[in-house]
């Protein structure tokens, strides 16, 4: 792999410790500003709204910026908004903020997703994409736990001069490394031409595919440390390092995932999901027992980690080289899912499931991801049945035409 793309995957760790923090964060949040943890958890919902947002309009409004001028711009902006809710402790402009500095994260992502395919051959995209994603597993190993032992014992506000801090060296770094050109590209991309390359009927049931792997996710992990503090029983302290257990396995997935991922994407994708289906279940009925608790967090990290390179090939696959806009898109389709799953796991805390009735609907959008990668599967197949048809019938022509 070009050491360009692992640079951007320790942008993406600066960065991404933001987005997966404020699980640990959370609780801290909520009592420093007097608000009830459901109402708290809609700042993790603003940040994913910021980046359905931002994806797609970000890509739009940079098509014709150097990439580097772009991937830095966004930098800066996440910087500026992770220093304004440090400075101003209230809800409102916190939620503000975090909306602000999703949508540069939505920018930055977009653009290292493209990057990182474009540097590589067709059939290696997969672990291309594999290693820039690893950049969150790292931030869930190291910075998700510091972020939340910070917010413990120094407040939450230290947490986000943290992310400040981390994501301004990675700024310079690229600054220092990362070419001046567009990369590979040999011409601008065109706006027209991107708009065309959405109009695939299998390519939106990927993004559905997408939307649902994130959903499934974060119905659990945004109240991870809750359920682990309330539900589990565990002190304060230990939190953080069962969240290092969930990065852990996060890694391991990837690891496997992106190896995977380019040889037999369905498969995985299947088999993937279908095992956090059966984790999730798990937790639901074992969330009151430490030692299952702690095991089904690294299962439920690998498994879900295991499956986004695969999610991320397929919309590549699909779209080809005119996936600037496309690539976008699918950062907005993952946060779809993110912004979602914690407004429906937030409602079914206030049942008589609680805090751990949130497993029970991450087994349902794992199901209904399974759904969905059966439907790209079955309109892939006839998608390159009717190709091969074509082919097949231009053959004889172009004989009887010499």
């Amino acid at each position: 792999m070009p050491f360009v793309i692992y640079l951007l995957a320790l942008c993406i760790t600066a960065q991404g410790t933001s987005e997966f923090m404020l699980s640990g964060v959370l609780p801290s949040i909520a009592h420093s500003l007097g608000l009830q943890l459901a109402t708290a958890g809609t700042l993790v919902s603003a940040f994913a709204i910021g980046l359905v947002i931002g994806a797609p309009l970000m890509s739009m409004t940079t098509l014709k910026l150097p990439r580097k001028t772009a991937l830095i711009g966004f930098q800066l902006v996440f910087i500026a908004a992770h220093v304004g809710a440090a400075l101003v402790p209230s809800f409102g402009f916190l939620l503000l903020m975090r909306l602000l500095s999703a949508v540069a994260y939505a920018g930055f992502w977009s653009l290292a997703l493209v990057a990182a395919v474009s540097l590589v051959d067709a059939d290696k995209q997969g672990r291309a994409v594999s290693v820039v994603i690893s950049g969150l597993s790292v931030a869930t190993i190291v910075g998700v736990p510091g972020g939340t032992l910070l917010a413990q014992h120094a407040g939450w506000q230290t947490a986000f001069w943290a992310v400040a801090a981390m994501t301004a060296l990675t700024a310079v770094a690229v600054l220092i490394a990362l070419p001046g050109s567009r990369g590979t590209a040999t011409a601008p991309p065109r706006l027209a031409t991107e708009l065309r390359s959405l109009k695939q009927p299998r390519l939106w049931v990927a993004y559905c595919t997408a939307t649902l792997t994130m959903a499934a996710n974060f119905a659990i992990f945004s109240y991870l440390g809750a359920i682990l503090e309330d539900v589990t029983g565990l002190s304060t302290g230990l939190v953080p390092l069962v969240l290092v257990l969930f990065g852990v396995g996060a890694f391991i997935g990837l690891t496997i995932g992106g190896r995977v991922a380019d040889r037999a994407p369905f498969a995985l994708l299947l088999v993937g999901m279908g095992g956090f289906a059966v984790v999730a279940v798990a937790l639901a009925m074992a969330a009151h027992v430490a030692w299952a608790t702690i095991v089904l967090v690294v299962l439920m990290g690998a498994t879900i980690f295991g499956v986004t390179p695969a999610v991320n090939a397929r919309v590549f696959s699909i779209l080809g080289d005119t996936n600037t806009l496309g690539g976008a898109v699918t950062v907005a389709a993952f946060n779809v899912g993110i912004a979602v799953a914690p407004l429906v796991s937030g409602i079914v805390i206030g049942t008589r499931l609680g805090l751990a009735g949130t497993a029970w609907i991450g087994a349902a959008f794992a199901v209904a991801h399974m759904g969905s990668v059966l439907l790209d599967r079955h309109l892939t197949r006839r998608h390159e049945a009717g190709t091969a048809a074509l082919t097949a019938a231009s053959e004889p022509a172009a004989c009887s035409a010499t």
